[in-house]
């Protein structure tokens, strides 16, 4: 059976190439172009005033459409991070120990160093937290609208806690 389908295949494909004329009788011509197309609906959307698309500003933001957002940006985030660093870990000439002197040599004050580690951990327990959370909603827990929001304050309040913590190591 697939040795006619390919041998009919292989006679319609050479008589095209043989002939063309016989298959462009076949071709129906189009009632627009698509560049007139594109015209029609851009002086349509002009003349009803409408937006381009339906833009962030008609929305009411709420906390699980921006817990969606900074998960999608945390994760981009460290992503980039931990590439440049190992990147980097492969071209520069320092090693991890010279990293450390140089910013000991810096004679930054505790509190200053407390609260860069406090930057550094807060986009990574957020991104776990959530990560959990977004999981039980794969088992299909959680959906209801008030459980969204309950979650959603309670992976903040557990990103900031262990953010504190892993900053206070």
């Amino acid at each position: 059976m697939a040795a006619l389908l390919l041998r009919h295949a292989g006679r319609r494909c050479l008589r095209a190439y043989i002939n063309p004329q016989l298959y462009i009788r076949n071709a129906v011509p189009m009632g627009t172009t698509a560049k007139e197309e594109m015209e029609r609906f851009w002086n349509k959307n002009t003349i009803l005033n409408r937006p381009l698309s339906p833009h962030i500003t008609i929305y009411r933001w709420s906390l699980p459409m921006v817990m969606s957002v900074f998960h999608r940006g945390t994760g981009i985030a460290m992503s980039g991070v931990i590439s440049l660093v190992g990147l980097s870990s492969l071209v520069l000439p320092w090693n991890f120990e010279t990293c450390l002197e140089f910013v000991k040599s810096l004679s930054l004050g505790p509190t200053l160093i407390y609260t860069a580690k406090f930057v550094l951990a807060l986009p990574l327990t957020y991104h776990m937290w959530n990560g959990i959370r977004h999981l039980t909603w794969d088992l299909g827990k959680g959906l209801k609208i008030p459980q969204l929001y309950q979650t959603g304050a309670a992976v903040l309040v557990l990103t900031v806690l262990c953010s504190l913590g892993l900053a206070a190591m």
